[in-house]
């Protein structure tokens, strides 16, 4: 490969995280460009820097990374998102896939198989640990949730999401919810993002409208 491939490192935990670039800095294939501990950082350093992958937790605070993944894409359309995680929850992994994930591996992964799975996203294949198989099976097959979306919109938001479009819905900005809720501003406006998205709106004045129709104040 003679240009390395260009790393944006996500994860909450430091020491991890460090010793993770750390190693991943060894290899001439590729290159961190940035890391992050939270999604808002992350979104940041997606718009700034562009990264050819994005090795992305899931157990980050405030925003979960599989409901970052949306939002990390429209940061950076370009580049391809390979959660790298503990959760071994098939719900998780649909949820990464269904946002526009390009493969989910697991942290007891080797080296080596990370850098083979970094490389794959980035040539545009779907990696997926190969223990997590019958859980990708299992979340495929699975109808309910799917079904339960279409006869309720509401049923797509996380218990979260429905408190900020609650706080929405009584004309709260995101400053006044960011206090409300005791969470980071950056992070309900991420979530407001995730919201209108799921939702299929455009504007706060549409989801204050919908939470009022659908009776969540």
């Amino acid at each position: 490969m003679s240009t390395p491939l260009r790393l944006l490192v996500v994860d909450d935990h430091t020491l991890f995280r460090r010793g993770l670039v750390a190693l991943l800095s060894q290899h001439p294939q590729v290159q961190v460009v940035a890391e992050a501990g939270d999604a808002g950082e992350a979104q940041r350093h997606a718009v700034q820097h562009q990264p050819d992958v994005i090795l992305l937790d899931n157990h980050l605070p405030g925003v979960r990374g599989v409901d970052a993944v949306p939002g990390l894409r429209e940061a950076s359309p370009s580049s391809r998102i390979l959660m790298l995680t503990v959760s071994e929850d098939a719900d998780d992994l649909a949820a990464a896939l269904r946002g526009g994930a390009q493969g989910y591996v697991l942290k007891t992964i080797d080296s080596d198989a990370l850098l083979a799975a970094i490389e794959r996203c980035a040539g545009g294949e779907c990696v997926v640990s190969p223990e997590l198989t019958p859980k990708l099976v299992q979340a495929l097959r699975s109808t309910g949730p799917a079904d339960e979306a279409r006869a309720d919109p509401l049923a797509t938001l996380s218990p979260r999401e429905r408190e900020i479009t609650a706080q929405i819905a009584r004309g709260s900005s995101n400053k006044e919810i960011a206090r409300v809720l005791d969470i980071a501003e950056t992070t309900v406006k991420i979530h407001v993002q995730h919201i209108l998205r799921k939702l299929g709106l455009s504007s706060r004045v549409q989801a204050a409208v919908f939470a009022s129709e659908h009776g969540l104040r």
